[in-house]
């Protein structure tokens, strides 16, 4: 098959979740013997860096990128406000971008058009006038859900307030979209569950984030546990919200009963409020050259998400690594995993707290829960058993595409 994927930010060098997933679909696609071109936008906050592209890759890919400046416009941010139009999809939208997609499509025949995220999906009109390949959405997150749960826990009424009025927009924008797209791949069964709920009824299928286990090499603790961990990009609204609850309400509890614990949080854009406090035994490591090593070097990952969707590309990575991750229910949201088994669920302070006491009383489990983890991840991500899935379904709809 020819593909098209269309990004809404480069997917290499992989710098965060998204990234890594998207580039994990290029690479499968690539190595099970297609064709696929990618032309991704890039941003004030998601620069292109050809440099840092391997040759090889770029050869593969014919790889370009537009500029699209989707820095927040206060005019326009309350222009559609008035106009009930959804202002964090429209900002995606460029005239220069829109014209060299329109030039591809024209000088190539393509069977597939994949949207990597609803960012991309602006550009199905000029799609559809331009070819008569079928046009997927690759679902990150459900994004008003995000929002929604954004809102929930916003303390500010006039933030909650604006924040829901952005989640209202987002849900309109998300049914309208059924009826522009050929079918969905979303990335969990829960996010496929909630697609057809809202009552899609197109070719749906769930294609999660996948890994090469083989890359991964997993180190089983069994000992005292002397560090807890979070990495995840930190200009993320839902990791920021989650951290510092996590600082707020957590850490009083857990410090006091562990004084020897340390937290080492890490992630990109890394926000002052956040840098500049003084906890003890935490420490604000910023962004990291090698998540990988980062993860190896430290014990238990801690996910204390509260408003997300989709799924958690770091927890499928930790759990290939065969870390024992304590998560909310939130966080760990896609991913079929059990509780005491391989994962531990927590969802308030006082859990957080039980959870990481009983790992503490009993430092074996660690290795039990590390194994387990690894074991899922083998079966149930493995990325090229999931690029086998993802090719299947398009071939099965290009016809009615």
């Amino acid at each position: 098959m020819n593909i098209l994927q269309l990004c809404h930010k480069p997917p290499v060098p992989p710098k965060d979740g998204g990234c890594i997933a998207m580039n994990n679909i290029t690479c499968g696609l690539i190595a099970a013997g297609h064709r696929v071109k990618v032309l991704t936008i890039h941003t004030h906050k998601h620069p292109f860096e050809p440099h840092n592209i391997s040759e090889q890759y770029q050869t593969d890919t014919e790889i370009e990128s537009v500029f699209v400046d989707t820095r927040i416009n206060l005019v326009d941010a309350f222009s559609n406000l008035v106009t009930s139009d959804s202002y964090n999809i429209s900002r995606f939208f460029s005239a220069d971008y829109d014209m060299r997609l329109q030039e591809i499509l024209q000088k190539n025949p393509y069977d597939v058009v994949l949207l990597e995220s609803l960012f991309m999906t602006p550009y199905i009109d000029t799609i559809r006038r331009n070819t008569k390949a079928g046009v997927y959405l690759r679902s990150h997150n459900l994004e008003y859900i995000i929002w929604e749960r954004v809102a929930h826990g916003s303390r500010n009424p006039a933030k909650k307030s604006y924040i829901r009025l952005l989640a209202k927009q987002l849900k309109k924008y998300e049914l309208k979209i059924f009826k522009e797209v050929s079918g969905i791949v979303a990335i969990s069964s829960n996010d496929e569950a909630k697609y057809r709920q809202l009552g899609f009824k197109g070719p749906i299928t769930t294609v999660p984030f996948g890994v090469n286990s083989a890359q991964f090499k997993p180190v089983y603790e069994s000992n005292v546990p002397t560090d807890l961990f979070h990495l995840g990009a930190m200009d993320w609204m839902p990791n920021q919200e989650g951290v510092q609850w996590f600082l707020d309400e957590v850490w009083p509890i857990v410090h006091p009963q562990h004084p020897q614990l340390k937290l080492h949080l890490a992630g990109r854009q890394m926000p002052d409020e956040l840098r500049e406090l003084k906890l003890p035994q935490v420490e604000m490591v910023g962004e990291v050259s090698d998540a990988y090593a980062f993860m190896q070097q430290h014990g238990v990952m801690v996910v204390p998400l509260l408003s997300a969707g989709g799924i958690r590309v770091k927890i499928i990575e930790g759990m290939a690594l065969g870390k024992v991750i304590i998560s909310t229910s939130v966080g760990a949201e896609g991913i079929d995993c059990t509780h005491g088994k391989d994962i531990l669920i927590a969802n308030t302070p006082e859990e957080f707290a039980n959870v990481l006491n009983g790992l503490m009383a009993n430092p074996g489990r660690m290795a039990e829960i590390g194994r387990n983890a690894r074991k899922l991840v083998e079966e149930s991500f493995d990325n090229t058993v999931l690029t086998r899935k993802l090719i299947r379904f398009f071939e099965e709809n290009l016809v009615e595409a």
